[in-house]
């Protein structure tokens, strides 16, 4: 067969798909009939539908299905002869052929109506499987069947082919009459043969005929024996519009070839999250009519695993329906594909339901015996909601009476040799208890859940409520009107929404998002939907954003709703009550980290359901295209009338929400923006409630502790271990098959930082309000309110007579006021949820991004935040100030002002002494004395650290006050300490304060002096920029720069961080920009090259290791000290076009089936690993704090503590970055990736593994520095 030339266009797969196939699924290969241009296509096809069991599949035809389906001016010409010369003579050889086939084959079709055409209607939400899985014949439904029909019934071939001829006929007719539609093609049918141009214009004629009256057509030629053909085109259109659909998904075939692919498994995760939907809403019959729509087709049957089985197989259980499920174990079976123990589980569960017989019970025990299983299994590794679990036990104990549950494993101990000591048992375990009585933790866990099961939260904004004005009650009672007309407008058009989808569900294949319309009370829908409605802003808001939101809004709507409805909370609220034990002031366990008590607390439970719901995620174009018909839905139903605010206009009803497009960068986005009415009337209404989701509220009790991936955190709210981009699923999937044990010790760091108490600063709240109520203030970080933004001159009237800087001014104006309305809109939200937990103590569950670095999960208000919101938190457990504490707040309160980091910390203590009235004056009169702490680096964190002292400075015992502030200790330049470190870089490490010195060391300004060096030889030799930089050359210049090279800039990068400091400096000549800058950052890389030797190689070494990984097709992969697995998630992803009928949305994905982009993974994986390492020594120190009973808390490289513990905390600190840095880090790095990218047991090597072996196993060479120094290194951390 000779190979595709690339020109089979998307065309001929909209016509000929869904061809009738062998019982096998295939075309028997052997069958060539005569061969012309169009054979040659029709061939191709054929091949490109084979299943994986076919060697040709996708080779043969050698070409993407993104081109496939997509158009090309450049082959029109091709395809119109291709299209002019396809005759039915050719088409009867494959026919004739096809009935050899049949009489020859004696095995039974797995469907009635295998032949059925795809649905072709163009309906926008119809299953986004179809289009991913083109090449294959789309299967329609089969016809209902009674309830004990086997799935496979065969029929004999004589039927099967009648209604073959017919399909294939009709289908060239089709393709026919679009070739000859098509203008471009005229030209060249004129000159084929005359019998060809009069079957061809016979044909169309035909065709147009069918395509008018499609059902006219098929009901007079089968409206009586083939009622399930007569469905199948009852709604058939040209297939082009489906392809266009399709146009951007790409190599199908290949996608399910590679079964380990993320698309692979998205495709798959779409499927099982729609059964699960059924499963939800109790509709077995219709799961089971959905799994048949991918299990009837021989190509979609590929995205079918077990699990999508097992989801039909407990909606049965549910039911007591065993018939049923003995016929989803036959489909199984005749897949090919092996039950697993939740096959089993669910079989066993509904002979519980039933108690069946004991010889069916016995039978199917023994079958899970045969298949490799073991009872116990069933208890240890299913996971089961409500009452499955008795179910199952029942069933079990009706042949074995005396079955007991199996006991939980043995806890296993992290073996990590940073741990050892930490995980001893031998040592004593001292762990801080909170300073709450059990009895007030339970109150506060039944606080936080009301408040989760509310969904959200309203609380009254900051923003000082002024007398309410007549205008303001009018507004409000107006709106008021206004939100109950829109609440009925919105339900109605929902309902409409859905019962037009239900009638498309009996007449077709599936509206995909059917089912997920339904599982919330439509009330619930239309509340979300008037949530989002009320805090558009009015510059609009993307329509990607707001599509996400609304769709994660249903789905976190619906994960509670199964945690309720599967018991699950029931069982968290039991234990919970138990685990509060460890933290109460009150009570007796103290020998258990949190993770570890919560376990043997779960394990003691036993019966119930479990607290792992079964993976539902729903994928990220699925959320987003739910969050697009909800949102097409309100722009639709939200009207206003035209002439609310002026009575003289007409009363014409017109939109609330508008969609506009605008640009941003090069790409055009589509925005939703509200009329300038609603925002009118919003704006006088001056409404004092903020609405938000419970999970941006910080919690009102100890968070649950994480015990695995898909455990931890909120009470309910559903929360992700590892933070990732949307869509991107690999971080999760290799979270889930690292072994558990291994990822003990970062669950431990994530709960000893969750479980730090917080209280707020309330004088330091109140300030930050009055100022926030008095217009702001910019130099204190406070946004003024959007009347202060700058207005335009006055312009003419007529805004065609502006000129040009009319209207620069006029964009530059707009551009701020939508800049201070969003940075307003901030300050108030974190000042309002501020406000509203001021006289609460609270908890900020922690997660972390894919490198391993640590961060609150409630996204507002934390301590990760700026200046202001730092400034307003304490710890809200108190310990006495110490001999040493006072003096560790006058030193942080001077770190604050960044007067004295070059000074020894005695220097800094002296200077804050020799200012304490300037200090006193500021907590006592902060805004009507001196107002020094507002001149400082960190104001509102200096005011705070004033009144601390005061208060301190003036009760009767200093060491004896109880203090809850807390006091930071910031790493100097920690990225270049880590590369120190690994390379032994002894001149790097003196000046990033590996060293034991008197005074800090500065990196920055040893930098800029290198360069100085530099520059004043190149000067002396007569280069001119270097004679025009003279006086130029400072610390500030260059600090950017020289911060960020650790973090992987480039030269390009570099320049253009010097253009700007340069930019900066009035005096220098602007005519030199370009030359100096790239001056400079020559010097500066040659800099830090001579400092930094070791340094600069181990960065080149990673660099080029992940550049030729990449290039290798892979992405690089990395394991942390601590076990934490790591994958770049870098691919040259093409977006992919989600068609909807208000606008088609490009989204970018994240899939592992698309090749890495070399670039980002070359030049990222640097600072990313350097990133890792840091979040591994924060976790180390966080955990060994934990063990001597320390409050601690960190933002990545700055670490908070009490001022009585921060000596403590720094020798801590000290340890575990030696003890990290003793390991063979980049050793271990190394024999890593030779075991994952070259594997050993291949004899002959490709270039590219040889080349990579190499550079890899060529780890770099590291100096002399004695690690050991830095337990003597002051400034390490200060």
């Amino acid at each position: 067969m000779r190979p595709c030339t690339g020109d089979c266009g998307g065309r001929d797969v909209a016509v000929l798909q869904g061809l009738g196939t062998s019982p096998g699924g295939s075309y028997s290969r052997a069958v060539k009939p005569q061969r012309g241009p169009a054979m040659a296509g029709l061939e191709r096809l054929c091949l490109a539908a084979e299943p994986p069991a076919q060697p040709l599949m996708g080779k043969a035809c050698g070409v993407p299905w993104s081109v496939l389906r997509s158009y090309s001016s450049a082959s029109a010409k091709e395809k119109a002869s291709r299209n002019a010369i396809c005759e039915r003579t050719e088409l009867l050889e494959v026919l004739k052929a096809r009935v050899k086939q049949l009489q020859a084959s004696n095995v039974p079709e797995a469907m009635v109506n295998k032949a059925e055409l795809a649905p072709l209607g163009n309906d926008k939400y119809q299953d986004p499987l179809q289009k991913v899985v083109a090449p294959g014949p789309v299967e329609e439904q089969p016809a209902a069947r009674g309830r004990d029909e086997s799935p496979a019934r065969p029929s004999s071939w004589v039927e099967k082919l009648k209604k073959e001829m017919y399909i294939r006929q009709l289908k060239v007719e089709r393709k026919l009459s679009i070739a000859a539609s098509q203008p471009a093609l005229k030209g060249q049918a004129k000159a084929k043969p005359k019998a060809k141009a009069k079957a061809k214009a016979k044909a169309k004629a035909k065709a147009k005929k069918s395509l008018k009256s499609p059902k006219a057509k098929v009901a007079a030629a089968w409206s009586q024996s083939h009622t399930g053909l007569h469905r199948a085109y009852a709604r058939s259109k040209p297939r082009v519009a489906a392809v266009k659909e399709g146009t951007k998904a790409q190599r199908p075939q290949r996608v399910l070839e590679d079964k380990d692919s993320s698309q692979y498994k998205i495709l798959q995760q779409t499927i099982q999250s729609n059964l699960e939907c059924f499963l939800f809403l109790q509709q077995p019959e219709e799961a089971e009519r959905f799994l048949l729509l991918y299990h009837s087709s021989p190509v979609k049957r590929r995205l079918l695993n077990v699990n999508a089985y097992n989801i039909v197989m407990r909606s049965w259980a549910r039911k007591g329906h065993l018939q049923h499920i003995n016929r989803l174990f036959s489909m199984l079976e005749s897949v090919g594909l092996r039950p697993n123990l939740d096959s089993y589980a669910a079989a066993l569960e509904c002979m519980g339901r039933n108690q069946s017989s004991a010889k069916a019970i016995r039978r199917c025990v023994q079958q899970l015996k045969s298949d490799g299983f073991h009872v116990d299994e069933l208890f240890q590794k299913c996971l089961f909601e409500e009452d499955e679990k008795e179910k199952v036990l029942r069933a079990i104990r009706i042949v074995q009476p005396n079955y007991r549950l199996p006991a939980p494993p043995k806890p296993q101990t992290c073996k990590s040799s940073l741990l050892q000591g930490f995980y001893s048992k031998k040592k004593t375990v001292s762990y801080p208890k909170l300073d709450f009585s059990v009895q007030e933790l339970q109150e506060r866990f039944q606080q936080q859940l009301e408040m989760e099961l509310d969904n959200t939260v309203t609380i009254e904004s900051v923003e000082s409520t002024k007398p309410l004005t007549p205008q303001a009650i009018k507004a409000r009672k107006l709106l008021a009107t206004l939100r109950s007309h829109w609440h009925d407008s919105i339900l109605q058009a929902l309902q409409k929404s859905k019962h037009n989808m239900s009638k498309l569900k009996t007449a077709s294949g599936y509206n995909i998002l059917y089912p997920y319309l339904c599982l919330l009370p439509d009330e619930e829908y239309v509340g979300i939907m008037l949530q989002i409605l009320n805090t558009l802003s009015p510059q609009g808001e993307s329509l990607a954003v707001l599509a996400r939101e609304l769709g994660a809004k249903v789905y976190n709507r619906y994960i509670t709703q199964r945690k309720l409805r599967s018991r699950q909370l029931e069982k968290v609220q039991e234990i919970y009550e138990d685990y509060i034990h460890l933290l109460a002031k009150d009570s007796q366990p103290d020998e258990y980290l949190p993770r570890e008590y919560w376990e043997k607390l779960v394990a003691e439970a036993g019966f119930g359901p479990s607290l792992n719901l079964k993976d539902c995620s729903w994928p990220y174009m699925l959320l987003l295209r739910l969050g697009m018909h909800m949102l097409e839905l309100l722009v639709q139903a939200v009207k206003v009338p035209r002439n609310i605010l002026s009575p003289r206009l007409e009363p014409k009803l017109i939109p609330v929400l508008y969609h506009i497009y605008s640009f941003r960068s090069s790409w055009q986005v589509g925005l939703i923006k509200p009329h300038p009415i609603f925002s009118q009337i919003v704006s006088d209404a001056a409404e004092t409630l903020l609405t938000f989701n419970s999970s941006a509220i910080p919690m009102l009790c100890p968070p649950v502790p994480w015990t695995s991936p898909h455990f931890g955190a909120y009470v309910l709210n559903d929360t992700k271990l590892m933070r990732f981009v949307d869509g991107a699923i690999q971080h999760q999937l290799l979270l889930e098959q690292c072994p558990p044990v291994n990822l003990h010790p970062v669950l431990d760091a994530l709960n000893q930082l969750g479980n730090c108490a917080w209280k707020i600063n309330q004088p330091v709240l109140d300030i930050i309000i009055s100022i926030f109520n008095d217009k702001g203030n910019e130099k204190l970080d406070i946004p003024p309110p959007i009347s202060e933004a700058p207005r335009p001159s006055a312009a003419p009237s007529n805004s065609s007579a502006w000129n040009k800087s009319q209207k620069h001014e006029l964009l530059l104006c707009k551009k701020k006021a939508a800049e201070m309305h969003s940075l307003r809109m901030d300050a108030l939200y974190k000042l309002s949820i501020a406000n509203y937990v001021r006289d609460k103590v609270f908890w900020f569950p922690h997660n972390m991004d894919f490198r391993g670095r640590t961060y609150p999960c409630p996204p507002y208000f934390n301590h990760l935040g700026n200046d202001v919101t730092r400034a307003i938190l304490l710890f809200a457990e108190g310990r006495p100030l110490g001999p040493k504490g006072l003096d560790w707040l006058k030193i942080h309160l001077i770190n604050l002002t960044g007067l004295k980091k070059k000074s020894a910390l005695q220097e800094r203590l002296e200077y804050a002494n020799e200012i304490m009235e300037e200090i006193l004056d500021s907590a006592d009169h902060p805004l009507t004395g001196r107002k020094w702490w507002m001149n400082t680096d960190e104001p509102w964190q200096a005011l705070a650290c004033c009144m601390e002292i005061t208060k301190a400075s003036r009760s009767p015992d200093p060491a004896a006050y109880i203090s809850h502030f807390p006091v930071h200790q910031d790493g100097s330049c920690n990225g270049l300490q880590h590369y120190a470190a690994l390379g032994r870089d002894l001149i790097g490490a003196i000046s990033v304060n590996l060293m034991p010195c008197n005074v800090p060391q500065d990196v920055y300004s040893a930098v800029a002096q290198q360069v100085e060096e530099f520059r004043k030889k190149d000067a002396e030799q007569g280069v001119k920029v270097a004679q025009v930089l003279q006086g130029f050359v400072s610390r500030k210049v260059v600090k950017q720069t020289v911060m960020a090279v650790v973090y992987g800039v480039t030269r390009y990068g570099g320049r253009l961080q010097m253009e700007k400091r340069l930019k900066e400096i009035d005096e220098f000549p602007e005519e030199y920009l370009w030359e100096a800058s790239h001056y400079l950052v020559k010097q500066v890389f040659n800099g830090i090259k001579e400092m930094f030797s070791a340094t600069r190689d181990i960065q080149n070494w990673l660099t080029e290791s992940a550049k030729l990984i990449a290039q290798s097709g892979r992405t690089v992969e990395w394991v942390t000290p601590l076990g934490l697995p790591i994958v770049q998630p870098y691919y040259r992803s093409r977006p992919t076009v989600l068609n909807c009928s208000m606008q088609n949305l490009s989204v970018k994905n994240s899939n592992s089936n698309q090749k890495p982009d070399t670039v980002k993974q070359k030049n990222a994986f640097p600072p990313n690993f350097i990133h890792s390492l840091d979040s591994t020594h924060m976790m180390l120190t966080a955990l060994h704090c934990l063990r001597q009973g320390l409050t601690f808390v960190s933002v990545h490289d700055c670490y908070w503590t009490h001022a009585l513990t921060v000596d403590v905390m720094n020798q801590i600190c000290r340890q575990q970055f030696v003890a990290l840095h003793s390991e063979k880090i980049l050793q271990d790095l190394s024999k890593f990736m030779l075991e994952k990218y070259c594997s050993p047991g291949r004899e002959t090597r490709a270039l590219w593994q040889k080349k990579l072996m190499e550079q890899l196993s060529n780890v770099p060479k590291t100096g002399e520095f004695n690690l050991k120094k830095v337990m003597d290194s002051t400034y390490f951390f200060s």
